[in-house]
Parts: structure tokens; C-alpha cells; sequence
């Protein structure tokens, strides 16, 4: 039986999908730099809210909500650590990498920055670059389609897992593969603005109408993991009542934005440097409230519908049944629109430099340096379609749950916080860095960022803290062991870093 959350639900994405056929027949994708950045025309709020609702997924109203209601105040430290993050990363990255873009080229990917950043013909950095994209990213964006899933099966019941998963892979497939960064841009500053609504909406509306029992929080509960083994659930009392290794992994996911292609390539896109403070002061208003909210959220989610939740292991619902809890059918469905909102905004954004990275950085220098742009945008968009099979079939294969968002998202992040960080602030403030020492971070960072994710992860300590150290450390070792870069290096850094240079 249609009803009218349902209604409002499946008017969103037929919004979405005809803002990507309006880009693709209005002739707006006319090369790479349209199709990938935009033609670096994006004002200074669209890439503000663009560059969040990329960053923010799902994650953000299931697996963040749902992991802090079931083990507590611990957990609100990766949202401090990503709150610190976001602003450093404006603060000190985003203006810089958008003139250094520029100067080195005219850049319109993460990994040909890189190499243009040092003046080099070699592609080894670039294709280094472009393999660890393809594998993080389809990880990545396996985690949306679990997400998303995961909503299409709560509103539409008798819908099977696999049914809605299709749907929705061919929802985001369809727009990012017609309409580019553009589309991809604009509808994300939509659903940005969608999500913060919707996160803001359900705390406001608890302390207007209940009378909290804060005895609630000190319940513990156990439940049975989506693994089979029995988990226990203890709040605890305040964010200071965490261990050392939540503290210290929280605040390491604050040092995984200096290295993420989907977030950083916003910055690149902006039509000039000097839009990016406005841009940076709304992207922190906005995060900061974001994920306050979210965090929030789970801790009334704890008093309210911890019970019904926590007993059958479905904590990544705690957004989904609060909205049902506290709106009518209709707003409900705007609400729960917004989760759709977030997992569509990251994964498009996703694809889409997967894609970028491919064509741009493989494709077009090394397979057919002939090729033309026509051809390199079909490419580019079957490589869309491509990745997200590979990501269909990863997320169909992994454990439900919060957990399983959380753990997909955390190794992704992981991996791209560990390999890029380091070697894009060096790029940013040292002019004596060369490309052998940025090929020694890429390698380094994303090594050491597997090895202790699959040998020590029992230690508690998140992979990205000794991978972005051993990362760092390799980088600015091997660079001062080589010669210094070449005059041709120093005058990209000299100009970018020019006060007058504002194109």
C-alpha cells in the first residue's frame, strides 16, 4: 500500500534524476574540465556544501548515530576529531590547493596535481595514485549502498535487499553518469542543506515534547552481532569516560581530510581563490552543527528507543525511528529522504573521481594519448558504471549493520587519510619537496595503512595514525636524501603562494 512517506520518498529521486538529464542534454559537459571540475566555476556556497555533503555520508544519520547509541560517549570522538579536521582543512589547505592547482597546469585531478605539482613527464606517481583511488573509493561507495538499502527496505517492506540495492546503484549511476560535477555539485547543496535540516529537526523536537529519563543511559544492553558474537553496550558518562584509543582514533579521523580526493577536489573547483573564506566559514558552520546534531541525536536515541533497538542489533535505524516516532507520514519522508540525500551526495562524488582519476591519470597519457575528449567522457563514464558493479557486489558480500557502514567507511578512510594527507601539506608548504619523496609518502602511507589494519588492528589504535606518521615521515626523509627539486619546481610553488595570484 503506497503512502505518503513513500509518495514524498520517491519525488525526491525523480528530482535528483532529472537535474541529471537537464546537465547532460543543456550541453554544459563539453570536455574533461566540465565533466570533472566543473570548468572550476562553482561559487563559494555550492563548493562549500557540495565539499560537506560529499564528506558526510550516511555514515553521518546511521552508522555515527547508531555506533554512539550503542557504545557510547566514546564514540563522539570521531566526530570531534572530524570537526577539527574539517576546519584545519579549510583553514590551512583549501586556498592554497586551489591556487597550486592552477599554477601546476591547470590540474583538474588529485594525482595530476601531483605530478604536475613537480614538473615531471613520469607517470608513476599518477598511476600509483589512480589504482589506490579505484580500490578506497569502491569501498566507499559499497558503504553507501548499504546505507541505502537499508532505508528503501524500511519503507518499502516487502522490497527484498538485493531489489533495493539495484535500485538504488542505478539511481546514482544514472545522474553522475549523465549530468558530471556539475550535477553532482548542485544537487549536492541541496542535499546538504536537506541533511542539516533533518538532523536539526529531531533533537528539537524531543526536548519540545518529552520528559527524558536520564537513567536510561546507564542500561546495558547485549545483543547479538551481525558476526554472531554477543556484543555489550554500555553509554558510559561523558566523553571523557573513554578510553585512550577511542580518543586518540577519533581525533586521527581528523587527519584523514588533508588526503581525501572527493573533499579536496572541491577546493580545486572553485572559481577563484579569494571565494574560499566564505566558502570555509559556511563549510564549518555547517559541519560543526552536522554532526553536534547527529552526535546529539544518539543520546536522546538512548532514552527514548534504546530498547527496541539495541535488543535485535539495529541501532543504524536510530534516525529512521525517531522520524517515524516524532513526524507525521510526510515529513517523515523528507526526513528519511535525507539519508538517501547523504549516501547519494558522497557516492556520486566518489564515482566521479574514481573516474576522473582513471581517464584523466591512465586512460588519456598512458593507454591513448590520442584520444580525444569525446571519447575520454564515454570512458569516464563507463569507468561510473563500472566501479559501482564492483561496489554492488562488496557491499552485497558485507555484514548489515551500523558496524559494517562504519567499518567500510573507516578503512576507506584510512587508506586515503594515510596515502594523501602528508604528501598534499608537503606539496602545500615546503618548497624543497620533490616527487621521490612524494612517491615514498603515497607508498608508504598506504602500506603501513593495510599492514596494520590486517596484522595490528587488535591493538585499538585506528590504521591512519602510524600510517600518516610513517607516510610523513618517509616523504620528508627521502626528499631531503635527493637532490632538490628544479627551478621549474620552485617557480609552481613561488607562484601559487604569489599574494597577488587570483585566477
Amino acid at each position: 500500500m503506497v503512502n505518503m512517506e513513500m509518495i514524498v520518498f520517491i519525488g525526491y529521486f525523480v528530482i535528483l534524476f532529472f537535474v541529471g538529464l537537464i546537465f547532460f542534454f543543456n550541453g554544459g559537459n563539453k570536455n574533461q574540465t566540465d565533466y570533472f571540475l566543473g570548468g572550476r566555476s562553482m561559487g563559494p556556497w555550492v563548493t562549500a556544501m557540495s565539499a560537506q555533503a560529499s564528506d558526510m555520508s550516511a555514515w553521518l544519520l546511521m552508522g555515527l548515530p547508531g555506533s554512539i547509541l550503542a557504545f557510547g560517549f566514546g564514540q563522539m570522538w570521531i566526530g570531534i576529531g572530524l570537526a577539527l579536521g574539517t576546519a584545519a582543512n579549510w583553514i590551512f589547505c583549501a586556498k592554497r590547493l586551489r591556487k597550486f592547482s592552477k599554477a601546476a597546469d591547470d590540474a583538474i585531478t588529485v594525482p595530476q596535481y601531483l605530478s604536475n605539482r613537480f614538473a615531471t613527464d613520469s607517470k608513476t606517481l599518477q598511476v600509483i595514485c589512480a589504482v589506490i583511488f579505484l580500490v578506497c573509493f569502491t569501498v566507499y561507495v559499497a558503504s553507501a549502498f548499504v546505507a541505502g538499502t537499508s532505508v528503501f527496505t524500511m519503507i518499502f517492506p516487502t522490497m527484498t535487499e538485493r531489489t533495493a540495492m539495484i535500485i538504488f546503484a542505478l539511481i546514482i549511476i544514472g545522474y553522475t553518469f549523465l549530468g558530471g560535477f556539475k550535477a553532482v555539485c548542485w544537487t549536492d547543496f541541496f542535499q546538504g542543506i536537506l541533511m542539516l535540516i533533518a538532523l536539526l529537526a529531531i533533537p528539537i523536537i524531543i526536548y519540545a515534547t518529552c520528559d527524558l529519563n536520564t537513567e536510561e543511559l546507564i542500561k546495558i544492553y547485549t545483543y547479538q552481532d551481525a558476526d554472531g558474537s554477543m556484543v555489550e553496550c554500555a553509554f558510559g558518562t561523558g566523553i571523557f569516560d573513554a578510553s585512550w584509543q577511542d580518543i586518540v582514533s577519533g581525533l586521527g579521523w581528523g587527519l584523514g581530510y588533508f588526503g581525501m580526493p572527493h573533499i579536496i577536489v572541491r577546493f580545486m573547483s572553485i572559481e577563484k581563490p579569494s571565494m574560499v573564506k566564505k566558502s570555509a566559514s559556511v563549510a564549518i558552520v555547517w559541519v560543526v552543527l552536522s554532526l553536534g546534531a547527529a552526535c546529539l541525536m544518539a543520546y536522546l536515541g538512548r532514552m527514548i528507543v534504546a530498547d527496541q533497538l539495541l535488543m535485535v542489533g539495529a541501532q543504524k535505524t536510530v534516525f529512521m525511528a525517531l522520524s517515524r516516532m516524532f513526524f507525521p507520514a510526510a515529513i517523515s519522508g523528507v526526513l528519511l529522504a535525507a539519508i538517501m540525500a547523504a549516501s547519494v551526495s558522497t557516492a556520486d562524488s566518489q564515482l566521479l573521481v574514481a573516474s576522473s582519476s582513471f581517464t584523466s591519470d591512465i586512460y588519456k597519457p598512458i593507454l591513448r594519448k590520442d584520444a580525444s575528449d569525446k571519447e575520454v567522457l564515454w570512458v569516464g563514464r563507463v569507468v561510473v558504471a563500472i566501479v559501482a558493479v564492483v561496489a554492488f557486489i562488496i557491499a552485497s558480500s558485507k555484514g548489515a549493520g551500523a558496524q559494517a557502514i562504519m567499518n567500510m567507511v573507516e578503512n576507506a578512510w584510512g587508506g586515503f587519510g594515510s596515502a594523501f594527507g602528508p604528501v598534499i601539506l608537503l606539496s602545500l608548504f615546503w618548497r624543497r619537496f620533490n616527487y621521490k619523496g612524494a612517491i615514498a609518502g603515497v607508498v608508504t602511507g598506504a602500506i603501513v595503512d593495510i599492514l596494520w589494519l590486517t596484522c595490528l588492528s587488535g591493538t585499538g589504535v585506528y590504521e591512519i595514525i602510524p600510517g600518516f606518521l610513517c607516510g610523513m615521515i618517509a616523504a620528508v626523509v627521502t626528499t631531503l636524501l635527493t637532490p632538490a627539486p628544479s627551478k621549474a619546481v620552485t617557480d609552481i610553488f613561488d607562484t601559487a603562494t604569489a599574494e597577488d595570484f587570483d585566477i
